[in-house]
């Protein structure tokens, strides 16, 4: 099955710090590059485990006996990991948001290139679809979702038209959406637009932040003193969840200061954000909104 060049690779699994003996985690697994790259740097006792919810990317689970595909989303990371025997590892890689594959594939319904049904769902076997947020979720619930999750100003005027379009037609296919909210498509823009608006049913259908709220919550747990965090963002939402939780371990507001006016926090920061190199975004187009954050567990 293909799937495209993984982004940022080298700077990913440099992040980790590896260690031959050690064990480590790849939540996304998708074409397996990734994970690939740690188990090249492993020694024969080292172990890699990796989650992917999507069942397409099962069938391309590595042959070695160092590692454990899990299909799972990653948000279940500490229970899958302690049914595996691993109560603590030595690192965790994320990329986060979807694999090229699910671009590629135009009946998954991810990309705004293709007529398809609306689906947009990493787990296949999930009752919640786009066409589910599209025909049944009220106005308020779909102002909601475009304004939070697309970040677009005319998320209300949006909401309204798709509801008063359904009354007598249900919405079913990339190219009504269009139509629906063609208005709103100035061709100078089309492409952004409809981008954030797909990335809103998306992170929706997905429980995307949720997801990344219950993961990022359990690593602390999970990771031996000194064992890495390796962490991709592609849009501003992930990205300010991934900096406030190293920053703070928390989400939002600040964390409970001593007498002194010190805090304690589980991860500390290790060097500067790191973003691909012009090379990069020539060859893979898909890494240009990347963003690297890595962290260590105190």
């Amino acid at each position: 099955m293909e799937y495209h060049n993984p982004v940022l690779l080298k700077e990913t699994v440099d992040g980790l710090n590896i260690k031959p003996d050690g064990i480590y985690v790849d939540v996304t697994f998708g074409g397996g590059g990734h994970s690939k790259e740690i188990l090249s740097r492993l020694g024969e006792n080292g172990k890699l485990f990796a989650f992917d919810q999507d069942a397409d990317a099962l069938e391309n689970t590595i042959d070695d006996s160092r590692f454990t595909l899990i299909h799972e989303n990653f948000r279940y990371i500490k229970r899958f990991l302690r049914f595996h025997g691993a109560k603590e590892v030595d690192g965790v890689l994320a990329d986060f948001g979807v694999s090229s594959h699910q671009f590629d594939v135009a009946e998954r319904g991810f990309s705004t290139r293709f007529e398809a049904e609306l689906d947009m769902r990493m787990n296949q076997k999930s009752q919640l679809s786009a066409f589910h947020v599209l025909n049944e979720y009220d106005e308020a619930q779909l102002k909601q979702v475009l304004l939070q999750y697309g970040e677009l100003r005319a998320a209300p005027a949006m909401a309204s038209l798709i509801v008063e379009f359904r009354k007598d037609e249900t919405i079913r296919t990339s190219n009504q959406l269009k139509k629906v909210l063609q208005k709103f498509l100035s061709p100078k823009h089309e492409n952004k637009i409809l981008a954030q608006i797909y990335q809103a049913i998306r992170i929706e259908v997905n429980q995307e932040i949720e997801a990344l709220k219950e993961f990022l919550s359990q690593t602390p747990e999970i990771l031996k003193p000194n064992a890495r965090l390796s962490l991709i963002s592609y849009h501003s939402l992930e990205d300010r969840l991934v900096k406030r939780f190293i920053r703070n371990g928390l989400f939002e507001g600040e964390p409970e200061r001593d007498v002194f006016g010190n805090f304690e926090v589980p991860l500390k920061k290790v060097g500067k954000l790191i973003i691909p190199s012009a090379e990069e975004i020539k060859i893979n187009s898909r890494s240009r909104s990347a963003k690297l954050r890595i962290a260590e567990k105190i």
